[in-house]
């Protein structure tokens, strides 16, 4: 609540009561007199002395006439009236004839009467119109000193007499009623009541009582009046006032504040209650233009709203005047409160401004006070705000870019304004009356009742006489009315009574554009950038105006009450429908607050209290918080989003929604709105490779309405398309789109007016179509039309020939279209014609272009049907269906022509037919087995089956059987003829569980144990199988049974089975301890590779001692592939009597060879386990000298030598060795070639060639496979086969030699040989335990 003035104790001296008056209606002026002071001054509204008019005594009363047209005023020394004139500002002077003093004035409240009373109670009634005065002496005994007019002109007075006088104009008295003290504050209303008339009279008076009660009289019910008492604790009633349907409103001494209802239902009821002040209440007062209650008391005044008392709208805060308020005083339009005080001081507040602003692109202006007005460059920006006093208070405001504009009747100030600061320009007086004013940069367009003056706002002398300064609107001899009016940056727009709106381009100055609708138009308002216009005609409906083409669209929903228009800043937008307008939301503006300004979705009001607020509209509310939404309310928003063009933030509410039905609204709404660049966004964000390629290809397009057709085929709108593809420059584009759309109908009316050269095309397409819609009359006709004597389109004619063909077989001309059919060599037109002809049951025609074509399989079953069996005959070399060849075989059999019939059924594959001719006609048993063995035929063995039965071949019968799958009549065969073991054969592998056990149990029942147990393994019955396996002992059988108790208790990996089989094996069953190689055979059967290695060493070195050597190396050899598999850990034994034995192995080899070295040095290393081949020390120790001999190891050979002629030895030494031998022991030479180091793979410590220890890192080295020298790194390779190590070249060399891998004895191809890169995972083997 902003002061605008405060007039002090210094204009106002004295402490007597203060009197304040406002001019009614205008409020232009506020009267003000103290009762110690004899003047009455005049204000006003800002707080300048209008008129002081002195008084011969103290002022005792003022009041204004109902117009505010003159003052009256009345003093304690005279009997004269002064009468102030408010639009003169004349003083004037009325003698009333009453000599005692005046007390009471008061206007009537619909006429100009003044009613005077004085100190005794006379009562003078003054008409200032025709200067009556009428006298009424005696109207009380007392003083008067109170009274009020009502609307019906009576008058109630109050005296101190203790008694209310009502009466009329004329001064009768009509009711006196006597009160019980003396009256304050009279008043005239209406008293609530259940049934209200309308137009109801102001009846009842209310008037307070010694400041305690309040009496209410009704006129028209004298006999019962009212006296309201209320509560001590809140003091004397100071104030009270009427409001709303009867309502009281009372300020108490005590700062307390009620409201009551003078319903008789309610009365004495209070129904509100607060307490607005602790001390005390001065005085209450109420706005009805704002609907706002004050009430002053202790320091400050306080404003509550009417229609919820509860809220306080407002506080004035006066902390100079503690305990001194004692009147409040409103204008009756709201604007300002006037505050007086016990020490004569006067305190005006601004309580409702003129809603007055102006919007300018982001610019705002808007009176703030009485004469100041705020502008703000940038809304966004109240802190760059500048403030401007200007001289008037204004009654309008304008904004331009650079400029403001305000003004009152004609005249106008022009401000302009800047960073630095606002100055004035100019000021303007017009011709007449201005109304409206708009401004653009450089121009003023100024509204005179019907004319318009455009000007410019700033002039020099160079603008002196310069045409286009200034130009009225019509000129002078145009007699239209200018009805309304708006001014962008290039144009001037108006509109007149008869429906015309004009366009006046500035810059050329001159009328560009003229448009008549036919009714008067009421408003015009341009959009920012002057592409279009709404304006509304006389009958309240609005249209949006396209300058560029005269388009006009009706704005929908328009509402008749609409006061003005606000443009969004981008407004610009196209659809492919052509221009557009919908209504999508509403929202309800705050009360009393005046848009000017729309922006984003904000539209910025002004409020009664000089500040501005921001509404955002409901269709935006939901942008600023898309976070907070749930997926209800995010739809919602989508589709506001999508209604307002706003495609980034569709996106970002689609990506929270993150589904494709949302993504696809997006993508329609922008091809709607021909947003190309923002539908390919959306489309190749959905991975719609084929829509982002088209709109690739159509968004370079400049002809807006080829665009258009294009998007409104994109969105399947195709008879929109057409049209909008017809209006642009390319309208074949709708030929195009119907022959894509295979809408051949359109497609063909479309080709006759723009591409006649594609109407037989257009005609054979539309044809195809026809014909597949069963409309064939009319495909015959287009396929006719598509016909051409073009010899370039062969296909093409081929196509309406073969159509023509059907089509005639289709409408009845039959042999018209066979011939065609038949005449064009086209196989599928002949297969096409016949189908429909043997639809159509024409057989004999069908059978024939059936031929014709070549489709023999059709031909011959149409002649079956027929029962043409001669023509069925003739094509058979060339039928190829199997069920036409079994037709004719069955026939030929009902002939009797079963050699024929066999030769056909053979053809149709059916050898079961074969089989039983074969059997029952042409008696060829031999050829029916042979089918039956060649085809594996069930039904066929079945009958082979029987056959043998019958002539007593039991065995071919049983062997039949089961091929028939008659297991239960083959197994009774064999049971009864003594054939179980062929059965058996027979069954093999193929059988059941249940089938082998019931084989076992016939062997079971014969003592048969051996096939017992082996049908039992077979049905997995293990404990049986073992137990008859084990129980036999026919001769033959029994080594073969212990394998077969092997594999028994390998299958069924039990350990009791177990068990009993080693008790077996170990002999503690019988006695007999049986081969070790069963119990290593085991071992490997139960998967317990490290038992069966210990068994295969201990059975090799049987071997080894028996001088099966080869046996015991394989046997070793076998066990290390089987541990390396199994990821097992070779025993460290295994692996050295291996090395040992291949090295002996190797000796053979080396010799062959002729390689002597190699063989002595694995002759060395055999000799040096000479205990390991102890029945053949002597010869490998003669081998042994001989190959050192011969190497030129001659100290090797010595030391051999010596050990052979031990006498152990000596005499078993070969005669033809042992001469020679006994010469090395006697001449000794001990001389000895030295052996070749090589380095250890694993630390590279050099060593002699076929040393495995390294001595320096304790290493096993792993040997070649081929020389039994240790390995190197550099010529490291595997065998393919066993993955044993050798050394690359030696491997090649023999390999190339044709020897098997001496280790496996597998031949390997040498390019199978590989060097290997890396040797660590032979060198450390992962996984081995």
């Amino acid at each position: 609540m902003k002061k605008v003035f405060t007039l002090s104790s210094k204009s106002q001296t004295g402490s007597g009561a203060t009197k304040i008056a406002w001019q009614p209606q205008q409020g232009n002026y506020l009267a003000t007199c103290n009762t110690t002071v004899h003047s009455v001054d005049i204000y006003d509204r800002h707080g300048e002395v209008k008129e002081e008019v002195s008084l011969p005594g103290a002022c005792t009363g003022i009041s204004w006439d109902k117009d505010g047209d003159q003052l009256a005023m009345i003093q304690e020394k005279s009997g004269v009236i002064y009468l102030w004139d408010a639009n003169s500002r004349k003083l004037s002077k009325v003698d009333s004839g009453l000599k005692d003093t005046l007390s009471f004035v008061s206007w009537s409240s619909v006429a100009s009467s003044l009613a005077i009373g004085t100190n005794k109670g006379n009562l003078l009634i003054y008409n200032h119109q025709t200067s009556r005065k009428v006298p009424i002496l005696g109207k009380h005994t007392k003083k008067i000193t109170c009274g009020a007019w009502n609307s019906n002109n009576l008058i109630a007075l109050g005296s101190e007499d203790k008694t209310i006088s009502i009466s009329n104009v004329d001064g009768d008295t009509l009711r006196q009623p006597a009160i019980r003290g003396e009256p304050s504050n009279i008043q005239f209303s209406t008293m609530k009541t259940d049934e209200r008339k309308s137009g109801t009279e102001e009846t009842t008076v209310s008037v307070i009582i010694a400041k305690k009660t309040l009496f209410l009289f009704n006129i028209e019910d004298p006999d019962n009046p009212i006296e309201l008492a209320f509560q001590p604790r809140y003091g004397n009633i100071v104030s009270y006032r009427w409001y709303g349907d009867g309502y009281i409103m009372i300020g108490f001494s005590n700062g307390y504040l009620v409201v009551i209802s003078t319903h008789m239902k309610e009365i004495g009821q209070e129904l509100f209650q607060t307490r607005d002040f602790k001390d005390y209440l001065g005085s209450i007062s109420i706005s009805f233009t704002l609907g706002k209650a004050a009430s002053c008391g202790d320091s400050s005044v306080k404003i509550h709203d009417i229609s919820d008392l509860k809220e306080i709208y407002g506080i004035i805060s006066l902390e100079d005047e503690k305990d001194n308020l004692m009147k409040l005083e409103w204008t009756d339009d709201g604007q300002l409160l006037a505050i007086a005080t016990q020490k004569g001081n006067v305190h005006v507040h601004l309580t409702r401004l003129p809603v007055l602003g102006c919007g300018y692109e982001t610019r705002l202006a808007y009176l703030t006070s009485l004469l100041e007005v705020t502008i703000l460059p940038n809304f966004h920006e109240p802190e760059n705000s500048i403030k401007i006093d200007i001289e008037v208070e204004p009654s309008f405001i304008a904004l331009g870019s650079d400029h403001l504009a305000v003004g009152m009747n004609n005249r106008v100030w022009f401000y302009y304004f800047e960073e630095s600061g606002p100055k004035k320009l100019n000021e303007k007086d017009y011709l007449g009356t201005v109304n409206s004013i708009c401004l653009n940069d450089n121009y003023a367009a100024a509204m005179l009742k019907n004319k318009i003056q455009l000007h410019l706002i700033e002039t020099d002398e160079y603008d002196l006489g310069n045409d286009r300064e200034t130009r009225l609107f019509p000129e002078d001899d145009d007699k239209m009315v200018i009805t309304c009016f708006d001014l962008s940056r290039s144009f001037l727009i108006y509109g007149n009574d008869a429906g015309c709106i004009q366009y006046f381009y500035i810059e050329d100055w001159k009328f560009v554009n003229e448009y008549r609708h036919g009714i008067g138009i009421r408003g015009v308002y341009c959009n920012p950038s002057e592409t279009m216009l709404i304006f509304i005609d006389e009958k309240n409906d609005g249209f949006i105006y396209n300058p560029i083409n005269d388009e006009t669209v009706d704005i929908p929903d328009f509402s008749p009450t609409v006061k003005g228009i606000l443009w969004e800043k981008n407004t610009e937008c196209q659809f492919i429908t052509g221009s557009e307008c919908k209504l999508i939301g509403d929202t309800k503006l705050p009360f009393s607050q005046v848009p000017f300004l729309l922006y984003d979705g904000e539209v910025i009001c002004q409020t009664q209290n000089g500040k501005t607020s921001t509404v955002v509209l409901n269709t935006h509310s939901r942008f600023s918080r898309l976070d907070e939404l749930v997926e209800e309310e995010l739809q919602i928003a989508l589709t506001q989003c999508l209604s307002l063009r706003r495609f980034k933030d569709a996106w970002n509410i689609a990506t929270q929604l993150s589904q494709k039905k949302f993504w696809l609204e997006i993508g329609k709404a922008a091809l709607q709105n021909l947003e190309i660049e923002e539908a390919i966004r959306v489309y190749r964000h959905l991975k719609d490779v084929g829509m982002v390629l088209s709109l690739e290809s159509v968004k370079n397009v400049e002809n807006k309405y080829l665009l258009a057709g294009h998007m409104a085929l994109f969105l399947e709108e195709y008879n929109l398309a057409q049209d909008l593809f017809l209006t642009s420059n390319t309208p074949k584009a709708a030929l195009e789109m119907r022959c894509d759309l295979h809408h051949w109908d359109q497609a063909l009316q479309l080709a006759k007016n723009f591409s006649p050269d594609e109407v037989p095309y257009i005609s054979k397409e539309y044809a195809q179509q026809l014909e597949f819609m069963g409309d064939y009359p009319n495909a015959l006709v287009h396929y006719e039309n598509g016909l051409t004597n073009d010899a370039e389109k062969i296909e093409e004619n081929a196509v309406c020939t073969a159509g023509v063909a059907r089509m005639a077989i289709r409408v009845g001309d039959i042999r018209r279209g066979a011939s065609m059919a038949a005449k064009s060599g086209n196989r599928a037109l002949c297969r096409e014609c016949a189908t429909i002809l043997e639809g159509m049951k024409q057989f004999p025609e069908a059978a024939a272009l059936y031929e014709k074509g070549q489709y023999y399989d059709k031909a011959a079953t149409i002649y079956i049907k027929t029962k043409n069996w001669s023509k069925v005959g003739e094509l058979l070399p060339d039928i190829s269906s199997l069920k036409i060849h079994a037709q004719y075989a069955k026939a030929k059999e009902a002939d009797g022509k079963y050699s024929d019939a066999v030769q056909a059924y053979e053809n149709a594959k059916d050898f079961d037919s074969v089989i039983r001719i074969n059997l029952e006609h042409l008696q060829k048993p031999e050829e029916a087995v042979r089918i039956v063995r060649e085809t594996h035929s069930v039904e066929g063995a079945k009958m082979v089956a029987s056959f043998f039965q019958k002539l007593g071949d039991f065995a071919s019968a049983i062997q039949f059987l089961i091929m028939s799958k008659c297991t239960n009549e083959a197994f009774q065969l064999a049971t009864t003829h003594e054939q179980m073991e062929l059965y058996a054969d027979i069954i093999g592998d193929e059988a059941s569980h249940e089938e082998y056990e019931s084989i076992a149990l016939y062997f079971e029942n014969r003592k048969y144990y051996f096939l017992a147990g082996k049908f039992f393994l077979k049905a997995r019955k293990f404990a049986k199988a073992l137990k008859y396996f084990l129980r036999t002992q026919p001769p033959g059988e029994g080594n073969k049974s212990i394998d077969m108790a092997i594999e028994t208790v390998g299958q069924a990996q039990d350990e009791a089975l177990t068990h009993q089989l080693i008790d077996y094996l170990m002999g503690e069953v019988d006695g007999v301890p049986k081969d070790a190689t069963y119990l290593f055979r085991l071992y490997m059967a139960l998967r317990q590779y490290r038992e069966a290695a210990r068994t295969a060493i201990i059975i090799a070195r049987e071997e080894q001692t028996q001088g099966n050597y080869r046996v015991a190396h394989d046997l070793l050899f076998s066990m290390c592939q089987e541990l390396r598999k199994q990821k097992i850990k070779i025993p460290s034994e295994m692996s050295q009597n291996l090395m040992i034995l291949h090295s002996y192995i190797l000796v053979k080899m080396h010799v062959k060879r002729g390689d002597h070295i190699k063989a002595a040095r694995m002759l060395i290393r055999v000799a040096n386990n000479i205990s390991k081949f102890g029945s053949h020390v002597v010869p490998i120790l003669t081998s042994t000298i001989i190959e050192c001999h011969r190497s030129g190891l001659k100290n090797s050979a010595f030391s051999y030598a010596a050990m052979l002629v031990r006498p152990e030895y000596r005499n078993k030494i070969d005669l033809k060795y042992k001469k020679k031998i006994e010469q090395i022991v006697r001449k000794p030479d001990k001389t000895e070639l030295e052996e070749i180091q090589q380095p250890c793979p694993y630390c590279k410590y050099d060593l002699p060639q076929t040393q495995l220890d390294c001595p320096d890192c304790k290493n096993t080295i792993p040997y070649c496979i081929i020389t039994g020298r240790h390995m190197t790194v550099d010529e490291w390779t595997n065998c393919p086969k066993c993955n044993f190590p050798a050394i690359y070249d030696e491997f090649k060399a023999i390999l190339e030699d044709e020897i098997a891998c001496p280790m496996c004895s597998e031949n390997i191809n040498p390019s199978e040989l590989n060097k290997v890169a890396d040797v660590s995972p032979f060198l450390h083997p992962e996984g081995e335990e």
